[in-house]
């Protein structure tokens, strides 16, 4: 199996690690934490793409950088992260259960009492920085929809897998899964 993944992502060239996540199956690991570059660009790309909408709800934490400029170039003052665990400072939060392949087991998603008041009737657009299986971004659309928010779109810089499974999503790129072979 190769080592590295090469692509090329809203004029950006990355070299990403492949890298296994079970016996059977390896990604390539892209990951925008850290990388100024990559947010600023992926968000220029996908910002003439995506729905108008009131608020960008994402996830802890590969997301936040996208969302961030997103929000940003959108001329949002401001978007909503569904938090890990709870904090001191959340009032009459909400949550739901998540599993993703790159998180080891069950884990719970967060909305602040007062995040879930914002987007109760608004429509949000959700964003990642990758969807593959699909899990984490279902767990942020559940968590928005419990909150009384409508959900009119989900973005992300690349999915992952088939893009069959992801043809409802805005995206620039796909990245393959890669197969381990057992001899």
């Amino acid at each position: 199996m190769k080592e590295y993944y090469d692509i090329e992502v809203a004029g950006l060239k990355r070299r990403l690690p492949i890298l296994p996540i079970s016996d059977k199956m390896a990604i390539a690991a892209f990951v925008i934490l850290g990388d100024c570059e990559m947010p600023c660009a992926a968000a220029k790309a996908l910002k003439d793409q995506v729905p108008a909408v009131d608020w960008i709800v994402t996830a802890e934490t590969k997301g936040i950088p996208l969302a961030h400029e997103l929000a940003r170039q959108l001329g949002m003052s401001s978007y909503i992260t569904a938090r890990k665990r709870t904090k001191l400072y959340m009032q009459d939060p909400i949550s739901v259960t998540v599993t993703s392949i790159t998180t080891e087991g069950e884990q719970q998603l967060w909305l602040d009492g007062a995040d879930a008041e914002k987007i109760r009737g608004k429509r949000v657009l959700l964003v990642d920085d990758v969807i593959s299986t699909g899990e984490s971004i279902a767990a942020i659309r559940a968590l928005t929809e419990k909150a009384g928010g409508i959900v009119a779109g989900t973005a992300c810089i690349l999915t992952e897998g088939d893009p069959k499974d992801h043809e409802d999503v805005i995206c620039l790129g796909n990245l393959p899964l890669f197969p381990i072979e057992t001899e």
